[in-house]
């Protein structure tokens, strides 16, 4: 079962997004980061990292 998908406590570099992402599906997060990189270059990578900032709950304490 995968895991559930939000933010974690530790492990992440801004809002813990892609750490989010990456657990959930099962990659590596470095790659995550990096596919959000790419995005950002494009011109997507940003807003879609901060609408997911706002809809991905913390993990509980």
């Amino acid at each position: 079962m995968a895991a559930a998908l939000v933010r974690p406590r530790n492990g992440k570099l801004i809002a813990g997004v892609c750490a989010a992402l990456a657990a959930r599906f099962g990659l590596p997060k470095t790659l995550v980061r990096l596919a959000f990189v790419i995005f950002g270059l494009v011109g997507v990578g940003e807003l879609v990292y901060i609408v997911l900032w706002i809809l991905i709950p913390k993990a509980p304490a």
